[in-house]
């Protein structure tokens, strides 16, 4: 991927955001929030329209694209950083990308909606696949996997065949392990302790664990909280392989990514 760490900047669209709490819901504060991002340093500005959070509601396709559209095609034209759209239903990639967004962050690894391997395809968007369990009702409820890591391998695999299989090329593919999602809080710490096991995929690597809960259930603190943990998460997925880190707080992520990535290039 290169030579440093690429830092993802969330910006949720959403009144319900687990982090926020919807603080950047209304348009103005979404786009000056988008604004921000790039100014404190991140790389990819990624919006989102529908909480994923446990016992989040299923936001109706008409109502995200009515919040994340609007956003992403004025930050289009006031951003010099790429825009990515986190969202697994075609009709909101469509026109997301129509809007401007280059990256499509799927939570479901191509398989919640039929007709999103094709239409990345045949649009020139990179996708993030990532690795989760079940239907997007039962994420957070399914029973425990015995062996995570190859569960995440396997699910992996089977995303990247069916992307490559619908026309998606291989240099358009980034995989994500998916932290928090159908994983128990010991799944997520295995997950982290073994990431570089995941370099045997041989595509760019994201890792998205900022103030999740398994940190946490860790630190036995609520999300607010959580900024060390996460800072520490991330300091360990780069040193475990991690090419890209999707973070609330890019300021503080920056200037792990900065030593992490020196330690990583040193030729000592």
């Amino acid at each position: 991927m290169g030579e440093r760490t690429l830092i993802m900047g969330v910006l949720n669209a959403t009144p319900d955001s687990f982090y926020d709490g919807g603080r950047y819901f209304k348009f103005n504060k979404a786009v000056d929030r988008g604004l921000q991002l790039e100014e404190e340093g991140a790389d990819i500005v990624d919006v989102g329209g529908e909480s994923t959070r446990p016992h989040s509601r299923v936001v109706p396709v008409a109502e995200e694209i009515r919040r994340v559209v609007p956003v992403i095609e004025l930050l289009r034209k006031r951003l010099t950083i790429p825009i990515s759209v986190d969202t697994f239903k075609s009709e909101v990639v469509r026109l997301a990308v129509a809007a401007g967004a280059e990256i499509v962050n799927d939570i479901g690894g191509l398989r919640l909606d039929s007709d999103l391997a094709s239409l990345v395809a045949t649009s020139r968007a990179a996708v993030i696949l990532m690795h989760s369990r079940g239907a997007r009702d039962s994420l957070h409820s399914l029973p425990r996997t015995p062996n995570v890591l190859r569960v995440v391998m396997e699910g992996l695999r089977r995303s990247i065949r069916k992307a490559i299989n619908s026309g998606i090329t291989p240099n358009r593919i980034i995989i994500d392990p998916g932290f928090g999602f159908g994983k128990y809080t010991e799944d997520n710490l295995i997950l982290l302790k073994k990431l570089e096991r995941l370099g045997k995929l041989q595509f760019p690597l994201l890792v998205g664990a900022s103030h999740k809960s398994f940190l946490g259930k860790v630190l036995e603190l609520p999300v607010s909280e959580r900024l060390f943990g996460s800072l520490a998460s991330v300091a360990i997925a780069i040193l475990k392989g991690a090419h890209i880190v999707r973070v609330h707080d890019v300021k503080e992520t920056l200037q792990v990514a900065k030593v992490c990535d020196a330690v990583m290039n040193s030729s000592r």
